[in-house]
């Protein structure tokens, strides 16, 4: 069974925000699948599709970002999922916008919401998918920044990212995360 966990904030007023790629990519896995989500258990939302005979579960919690991990630690607990088997996505500052970068383990790198999944899992090693939303300029806060929609011309560059995001999670239902590393972070 694989977990997909796409981090954002609920609400009408975060819709389309740089914060919330995760549930973007997540949004775009359960287009694809033509899945919606129908169980809301642990602060959160998910759906559950089989690809190939394996489960897969698309979750967004509903804790807003810096209490991610208490959604998704219950979530593996009750559904008894190998912590080799999810895959977080989530929006990175030190990625330009558009890019995504795939990593099998690291720190929080001052993500609020992976600071959260690594206080609940109790562990850094679990798979991320980071899509780039670039740095603020001319001085603005960061809260301003990931909590603002994309200017027009950035969103083709996010809008390919959400693609490219969400055909990593499908490639990892039928191949190894280092496969599917090395395709995506080529």
């Amino acid at each position: 069974m694989k977990l997909f966990v796409g981090l954002g904030n609920p609400g009408k007023e975060y819709e389309e925000t740089r914060h919330n790629v995760g549930f973007m990519v997540i949004d775009e896995l359960a287009r694809r699948w033509n899945v919606s989500y129908n169980q809301a258990k642990f602060h959160g939302i998910f759906a559950s599709h089989v690809i190939s005979g394996e489960k897969v579960i698309l979750c967004k919690p509903l804790t807003y970002m810096n209490l991610s991990g208490e959604c998704v630690r219950p979530l593996i607990d009750y559904f008894k999922i190998d912590i080799e088997d999810v895959v977080v996505i989530y929006d990175d500052l030190d990625l330009p916008v558009g890019k995504i970068r795939l990593r099998t383990k690291g720190s929080a790198g001052g993500h609020n919401g992976i600071k959260s999944l690594i206080h609940h899992l109790g562990t850094e090693q679990f798979k991320r998918i980071r899509v780039g939303i670039g740095r603020p300029q001319n001085g603005q806060k960061i809260t301003d920044y990931v909590l603002g929609r994309f200017p027009v011309e950035e969103v083709p560059e996010i809008k390919q990212a959400i693609h490219r995001a969400a055909d990593a999670c499908e490639k990892f239902v039928g191949a190894s995360f280092v496969q599917v590393m090395n395709e995506f972070n080529a």
